[in-house]
Order: structure tokens, then C-alpha cells, then sequence
């Protein structure tokens, strides 16, 4: 990010409380991926918390009291956000928790937050994360099974019968495979190629000339995190492949569409609308914040808006609302208020939480998108 400075140290938190006096404050912790192979996720998430506090500060923070965030970067490893994470509950004593950054290491955590009894809402993708539903664990990103279905219905309706899996090796890329797989046997859509990428890949020809030469691949979805997204298009281009190229929402950055050196060109990817936030229709409930947050983190940054951050500004707002709701920060209460949380509108979606859904979010938030002009085009 061009105007941001990283936090220089492993392990270190950062305290933010500014705007109102310093005393008794709200704690809100954090564990989010700012170095390592998932950095792209975690550092605009981590851009968005502090900006975000920062505001809560500035008009009084909740309860009349000021918001700490306390913020620790788990390096994309699972042992360091579960560390992390006994840290936030034992040393800390926050109220609410966000995060991580990715699938396993947020599996990693759970059972942290769980025997806490402090809520945590989750960055990550996987459906595992909430499903079957722990009364502790909340996230905000749509799940990789509602990606598979869209992408899935999309291969149906264009008569696309035989197709390649090309996932990555890591918690999210395993469950998008899993559900891809089932959402394709109940379409009958044959799966003729499964390719995997670890990753620290950093060269997916191997996988990719595979995929080339099999006969009668109707087209090709790619699932997982990181820069082997874009590593996957970038050889997609340079290998010369013309077969349709889907993505799952991972791919939902720009970042991924710039690292991808032009081979992300007419990619299709699952998007939430953050994406499109100024090619939604005026009366839609969900433009203004999304097309506020949009340009505050174009400001911030000098970057275009990321969805992982957004899924880091829900989280925060999900978080603030119930503590207003409920009038408390015990963590019990916190918890009951995001079970109870009712139309409220955020960048990712609408959400409606009850006791069988720590989502609350639905399809219809969900884009299938078109790289043209390395711009998102909503067809």
C-alpha cells in the first residue's frame, strides 16, 4: 500500500485509542495476516481496523468510553494466531475478537475463543468455520460452498459439462475443492481434471499443461488464497490456454488482477459487491457504505478498495453494533447481541444472524463478475 507504513515487528500489538480519554476502554482484538504468503488479506484488513477505531474514537467510542483495538499479526501461521489468541483472552481481556485472515488458522483459534466463551469473528472463507454452528464463532465472508454453487449454476446454464479444478493445499483451497466437487455431482457436471498448487508456488505451468491436454475441458475454476492466484493466470497467459478461466471470491482484488501480469484478462470471479459498489443501482441499501468505505480506503491507501478489507470493516461494524445494542461489552452480551443482529447493512451484505446462521449473509450478494481492461465489469 503506497501511504501505509507496515507494523514493523512480529508479535507486536497495536493499541489504538485516540479521540476520547484513555480511561476503562472497550477492548476489540485482533489477529489478521499482515506478512507472509497471506499478507494481501491481512494487510488491508489491518488498514481498515485502525482507520475504523480511529473513527469510532472521534465520535465518542462505544458506551460512551474509548475502543482499543489491540491488533497482532500472525505471519499466515496457525500456531502464531492460536498464540495470538490465547494472548487476546488471557493477557488482554477483550471483548470481542476479529479474525484471522484465513481458514485454518482460524480453526486454529476457535477452540481458544470457545473456551473463553469470547466471540470471534472470523476473515476466512471456509464453511467449516461456522458450519456446524459454535455458539462463539461468527464470520463474514460468503462461504466457499455459496461460491461453488454460483459458479456451478453458471457452468450449468452455459451447457459447460466437463470442467478442471485447480485448488490450492491450504484449509480454504481444500474446502473449496470439497465443495466444488459435491455442487458439480448434483449438476452433473463431470470433473475431468484436479490439479493442486501449494502455497509458496511460484509456477503453475506443470498443473496448468496438465489441464491444456486433457480432452474436452469446458473451462477451468480456480480456488484458494494468495499470490498463487495470480501466479495460476499469469501462466494461464503465458501457456496460451483459451479455456474459460473462473476464480473463486480470493480473487476478489485488484491485487490479484495486477500481479497477474494481464492474465487475469476475461477471468470470471465470484465477487462480493464491494467490487462493483459504484455500479449498484441508487435505491440499493447496501450502495452508500459500500461506496463510502470504498473511497476511504482509496484515500487511505492511494490503492483501489479491497474485499478483505471489507470483510475487516463488517466485522468491526458487526461488533460495534452489538455493543451499542446490548449496552455492554461483557463478551457474553456482545455475543447474544451479534446472534440477535437484524438488517443491517455492510459491505459484503445484508446481515441477518440467528442461532443457525453466524453468517447471515445470502447469494444475493454475491457477483459473478468479468476482468475487462483489468477493471471489474458486471455482465
Amino acid at each position: 500500500m503506497k501511504k501505509v507504513v507496515k507494523l514493523a515487528a512480529l508479535g507486536a500489538a497495536l493499541t489504538i485509542a485516540g479521540g476520547v480519554q484513555a480511561a476503562d476502554p472497550v477492548r476489540i482484538g485482533a489477529v489478521v495476516s499482515q506478512t507472509g504468503p497471506a499478507a494481501f488479506l491481512g494487510e488491508p484488513a489491518a488498514i481498515t481496523l485502525k482507520h475504523y477505531v480511529e473513527k469510532l474514537n472521534e465520535d465518542g467510542g462505544l458506551l460512551g468510553r474509548p475502543v482499543e483495538l489491540v491488533l497482532y499479526d500472525d505471519a499466515s501461521d496457525a500456531n502464531t494466531a492460536r498464540t495470538y489468541a490465547t494472548r487476546l483472552v488471557e493477557d488482554d481481556e477483550v471483548s470481542a475478537v476479529i479474525g484471522t485472515s484465513t481458514t485454518g488458522a482460524t480453526l486454529a483459534m476457535i477452540s481458544v475463543f470457545e473456551d473463553a466463551e469470547v466471540p470471534l469473528v472470523s476473515l476466512a472463507a471456509g464453511i467449516q468455520i461456522i458450519e456446524p454452528v459454535n455458539p462463539y464463532v461468527f464470520k463474514t465472508p460468503h462461504t466457499d460452498r455459496m461460491v461453488c454453487e454460483r459458479v456451478m449454476i453458471e457452468f450449468s446454464e452455459r451447457s459447460f459439462d466437463q470442467v478442471a479444478l485447480m485448488t490450492g493445499t491450504g484449509g480454504v483451497g481444500k474446502s473449496v475443492r470439497k465443495e466444488c466437487t459435491e455442487q458439480a455431482e448434483k449438476r452433473g457436471i463431470e470433473i475431468i481434471a484436479d490439479e493442486t498448487f501449494n502455497p509458496k508456488d511460484v509456477d503453475m505451468s506443470p498443473q496448468l499443461t496438465k489441464i491444456k491436454n486433457t480432452p474436452g475441458v469446458d473451462a477451468v475454476f480456480v480456488g484458494g488464497f494468495g499470490q498463487p492466484l495470480a501466479v495460476v493466470s499469469r501462466n494461464y497467459k503465458q501457456l496460451g490456454i483459451e479455456i474459460p478461466q473462473y476464480h473463486s471470491h480470493g480473487s476478489a482484488s485488484k491485487v490479484y488482477v495486477e500481479m497477474s501480469d494481464g492474465g487475469a484478462e476475461n477471468a470470471r470471479v465470484t465477487a462480493p459487491l464491494l467490487v462493483i459498489a459504484d455500479q449498484l443501482s441508487e435505491d440499493n441499501p447496501l450502495r452508500p457504505r459500500a461506496v463510502e468505505y470504498t473511497k476511504a480506503f482509496r484515500d487511505l491507501t492511494g490503492e483501489d478498495v479491497s474485499t478483505f478489507g471489507g470483510y475487516a470493516y463488517d466485522a468491526l461494524l458487526l461488533i460495534s453494533d452489538a455493543i451499542k445494542r446490548a449496552d455492554s461489552d461483557d463478551p457474553q452480551d456482545v455475543r447474544d447481541a451479534l446472534e440477535a443482529t437484524k438488517d443491517l447493512p455492510g459491505v459484503t451484505g445484508m446481515f441477518n444472524m440467528s442461532a443457525e446462521d453466524h453468517l447471515g449473509i445470502d447469494h444475493s450478494s454475491l457477483y459473478m463478475v468479468t476482468v475487462k481492461d483489468s477493471e471489474w465489469v458486471l455482465e
